[in-house]
């Protein structure tokens, strides 16, 4: 029974029934509601925070009272909006202009439902929250899971960037923690005009609460003639006399540094076939879910199927990759791996999951481990869009990142001398190669001095001069700054002193790898006195010599590689906020603000630009991009990246990148590099290595940063292929076109400010009633015109391409029209990647450029995509301050009327210093009847700007 509306602000209640309890209270901007205690719920509380007309957040406990809030995500001041509540019978509404909210009295159990009274999100009928007490280091908490159902047509999209190649979410499951490739960020996005941000900083699993199970805990395993107990192991060395070792194993677990010792005692890794046959039987019919965890070559036979073929992984950074397969009761099973070690440690396990819980399977599932209470962000919007820009309302605005950060990024582990760097800049400029930055990786210090940040006076004599001439050969310079310190560094004990270095590591005598190994730790990035701290030694060390940029590497924080969960949060904790158990996942976001908000309270003006291994939700507001970690130079690694990178752009951080042509290299690659270097011919490996790269380049020059890095052999593109070789023909090609593209691209970047804008786009952001997109992977949108479609297949000179359906589409080499909302096979010769141009865009193409701000466009070559009416806003400021904050920039709009064929070039809007008043546009048409090949230097009308509105026909 409806008792009354009760309006924000009403302090006096009028109740009809007599002295009925009110079950909710009014707080300042939310509502707090009490649940009835009785065994359908865990829950006594639930509060709603009514941050906007589209966001909720929702915080729900088992106590009689809230802890405070104190999110690390959520920017702080948030404004919220008038709402109503209404009390009815079994549920308390809460009411924005766009969203009901409804509560159940019984079981604090939320559906989210539209102005029109549509389901948009409902957690699982009972509430689907649990709460399990958990104490860690004197402190209680909750580990907890939600529930939400989920339709079978929905599909979700975020979570960070991950390695597995999945892509659509949906009955997929992901277990959220930081590690070198993997980056966590606790937000979805879905196709159902939604979007949850989880705000826990704990170990936490999205999809199903469960963690992997060995084998032998799932199946009876049987050896390879027959006998239960294990399976059949045999250890072959290749290239020792060491006797061949065959003994049983009752699971499949070498994973770390703990269980890689359950491996054959002095068995010799490196060069060894590894075999693990037999069968095995489940106890139920379904759908089992398994996670291959790999370093070296690995294969894996179930059923004598193929099921996952040939993958490699590095010995110290192994990968993880997930399948399924469907298993019946009591029916045995042959399985088998094959592993060959590539390394004297190198690590295998094989892990599996039981057919899920009906009450979980296909629903949006949340678990963490720990966590004091309940909070998410429900983020409504008509598109996926709006539902990003509601996430950066929450977490923060996307800073602008600096114009020459927008150009190519050339990088390598390492350049090891002051001499290294400064000649491979000037051979690009003698090459006109265009290159904005260059990268000083780690160990620029002295060998027994990580943390100083002292450069080695041998290696690196004079460091301001090799700055300046970086500088003075229009470069930026970006520099490797760890979080890590070794024991023996001042930089080390004027932390230790306040209490703020992990201590596990040095307690435990952890040696690193470099030299005989020296014994350090890393910083406590969760005390605000130790980044300010952090940053004040950057400061004094590294600013003074006009460095640009910096490389914040292994923040997740890696204080030791290949390490299980237990130790991990042991090496990195207690945090200054609590156990590392509940802060587990948020070590990068805290390190980026050291930096961002240092260097902003020293040099205002001058943009930050941060490149971390690791992230979290939020770390687009201290200007930081991340990139994909140390992946391998493997085919199927280029294909996952476009899925990480991909998903990582829905997690509402706009700036990835990734090591074009990968960081860990394979052997084969090594000696064929070698072996070209003294027979001067091209082997197959070799051969193979250059398509590679090429086709790596082609990828990157479409990613939000443009950026090659990576182990030996040198990614320079002449160290790839000489010139005139097809390799370097197109890294050269596709790094002139990323810099004629810079008016287009830095467009973007003004829009992911202004507008909250996603630069690297799934075609579902753009093509959202086309359901066929759901589930496309491996092409993608850049900005609003290019569809691209990388090869990552050797040999390829053709690949399948879907083009959606709701728009036709140019071949943007020859400016053919297709078709939209068919697949078809597209040439892909070696020197180009497939790329297409969506009708209605209008695309401007600046002059030929070495680097950024080289010349100003004064002569823009617009192309204009006929077929659809199409609008365009060129965004130009001073390209390295922060007074666009100040209003200091301007946009010229353009828009293309299809009906009348004219475009219209808006009055410009906005001024700033430096700003071109006049310009040439060179108007290019491309049409249907007339196709245009793309030349950057076409010519086409030309139309003298001055600032004023201009209408041409087209």
């Amino acid at each position: 029974m409806k008792i009354k509306k009760i309006h924000l602000g009403l302090c006096v209640m009028l109740w009809f029934t007599g002295c009925v309890e009110p079950q909710y209270q009014i707080t300042d901007g939310g509502v707090i509601i009490d649940i009835n205690q009785n065994k359908e719920s865990e829950v006594r509380k639930v509060h709603l925070r009514i941050l906007g007309n589209e966001l909720i957040h929702v915080s729900a406990t088992p106590d009689n009272d809230f802890p405070e809030d104190s999110s690390l995500i959520i920017v702080p001041g948030l404004q919220t909006v008038p709402f109503t509540v209404e009390d009815e019978q079994d549920s308390i509404t809460v009411s924005t202009k766009r969203l009901k909210v409804f509560v159940s009295k019984a079981n604090g159990g939320i559906k989210f439902k539209d102005s029109a009274g549509k389901v948009v999100l409902a957690e699982k009928p009972g509430g689907g929250k649990s709460f399990t007490p958990i104490e860690v280091e004197g402190t209680k908490g909750y580990t907890i899971r939600q529930i939400f159902d989920s339709p079978a047509d929905e599909a979700f999209y975020g979570l960070g960037q991950h390695q597995a190649d999945e892509f659509n979410y949906k009955g997929k499951s992901e277990e959220l923690f930081q590690y070198n490739t993997k980056v966590s960020v606790p937000f979805v996005v879905s196709n159902k005009n939604y979007g949850l941000l989880w705000d826990s900083y704990s170990l936490s699993r999205f999809g199903d609460s469960r963690e992997y199970k060995q084998l032998n805990k799932i199946f009876t395993l049987y050896d390879k003639e027959g006998t239960p107990g294990g399976l059949t192991g045999t250890y072959l060395s290749r290239t020792t006399d060491f006797p061949m070792l065959v003994r049983k194993e009752d699971s499949l677990c070498f994973e770390d540094i703990k269980s890689v010792k359950n491996l054959p005692e002095n068995f010799p890794l490196k060069g060894a076939d590894v075999t693990y046959e037999g069968a095995l039987e489940a106890s139920k019919d379904g759908t089992y879910k398994f996670i291959l965890y790999y370093a070296g070559y690995v294969k894996v036979y179930l059923n004598d199927e193929l099921v996952v073929p040939e993958r490699w992984r590095t010995a110290w950074n192994p990968n993880s990759y997930k399948f399924t397969f469907d298993l019946e009761a009591g029916k045995k099973v042959p399985l088998r791996v094959e592993w060959k070690p590539d390394g004297g440690r190198s690590y295998c396990g094989l892990r599996v999951q039981t057919p899920q819980s009906d009450e979980e399977h296909n629903n949006q599932v949340w678990w963490s481990e720990m966590d004091k209470k309940m909070d998410y962000y429900f983020v409504y919007g008509d598109s996926m869009d709006e539902i990003i820009k509601g996430y950066r309302t929450l977490t923060g605005k996307s800073q602008i990142m600096p114009k020459w950060a927008m150009g190519f990024w050339q990088s390598r582990e390492r350049y090891k001398t002051q001499d290294e760097i400064v000649s491979t800049l000037k051979e690009f400029r003698d090459r006109k190669i265009p290159i904005d930055n260059i990268v000083l990786d780690w160990n620029h210090w002295r060998e027994d001095a990580w943390g100083s940040h002292e450069f080695d006076e041998k290696r690196f004599p004079d460091p301001k001069a090799m700055v300046d001439s970086i500088h003075a050969m229009n470069g930026k310079m970006m520099i490797s700054v760890w979080p890590k310190f070794y024991a023996t560094t001042e930089h080390y004990k004027e932390f230790d002193k306040e209490g703020w270095m992990y201590q596990q590591a040095v307690q435990d005598s952890i040696r690193d790898w470099v030299g005989p190994g020296y014994v350090g730790s890393f910083y406590d990035a969760y005390s605000p006195g130790a980044r300010k701290l952090f940053w004040n030694q950057i400061y004094d060390h590294y600013y003074p010599l006009g460095i640009d940029a910096w490389w914040m590497d292994a923040s997740e924080p890696n204080i030791l590689d290949c390490t299980d969960m237990g130790y991990r949060k042991a090496l990195c904790g207690p945090t200054a906020l609590g156990s590392s158990t509940e802060y587990f996942n948020t070590y990068a976001l805290m390190n980026a603000e050291a930096i961002y908000n240092g260097q902003r309270s020293v040099a205002p003006d001058k943009r930050v630009f941060l490149l971390t291994r690791s992230g979290f939700a939020g770390l687009q507001r201290y200007s930081t991009a991340t990139w994909s970690g140390d992946i391998a130079t493997r085919w199927e690694d280029m294909k996952a990246q476009i899925s990480a990178g991909l998903n990582f752009a829905m997690s509402g951080i706009p700036y990835w990148t990734m090591d074009i042509g990968g960081f860990c290299v394979e052997d084969r690659y090594v000696a064929a590099q070698f072996e070209y270097d003294k027979e001067g011919e091209e082997n197959d490996d070799y051969k193979e290595w250059r398509e590679l790269n090429a086709r790596w380049y082609q990828f990157g020059a479409f990613a939000p940063l443009f950026r090659a890095h990576g182990q030996f052999p040198y990614r320079e593109p002449w160290h790839i292929a000489p010139q005139g070789h097809a390799a370097y023909n197109s890294i050269l090609y596709y790094t002139n076109l990323r810099y004629r593209l810079m008016p287009y691209i830095y467009a973007m970047a003004g829009m992911t400010y202004f507008d909250d804008y996603t630069i690297m786009r799934p075609l579902v952001m753009d093509f959202s009633t086309d359901s066929t997109v759901e589930n496309i992977s491996d092409q993608f949108m850049f900005g609003s015109a290019f569809m691209v479609c990388p090869v990552y297949e050797y040999g390829a000179r053709s690949r399948e391409v879907y083009f959606p359906e709701e728009t036709n589409w140019y071949d943007f080499y020859t400016g053919q029209s297709i078709q939209g909302g068919q697949r078809l096979k597209v040439e892909a010769p070696y020197e180009r990647i497939p790329l297409f141009i969506r009708e209605g865009s209008i695309i401007p193409v600046g002059p030929e450029m070495q680097y950024s701000d080289e010349k100003a466009a004064e002569t823009i070559v617009l192309y204009v995509y006929k077929g659809q009416n199409g609008s365009f806003t060129l965004y130009e400021d001073e390209g390295d301050n922060y007074n666009y904050e100040k209003g200091e920039y301007s946009t010229i709009s353009f828009n293309y009327n299809e009906a009348k064929g004219t475009l219209t070039i808006g009055e410009r809007e906005g001024q700033f210093d430096e700003m071109l008043k006049d310009r040439t546009f060179v108007i290019v048409p491309v049409s249907k009847e007339k196709p245009q090949v793309f030349s950057p230097d076409a010519t086409g009308q030309n139309v003298k700007y001055t600032g004023k509105e201009l209408t041409i026909e087209l």
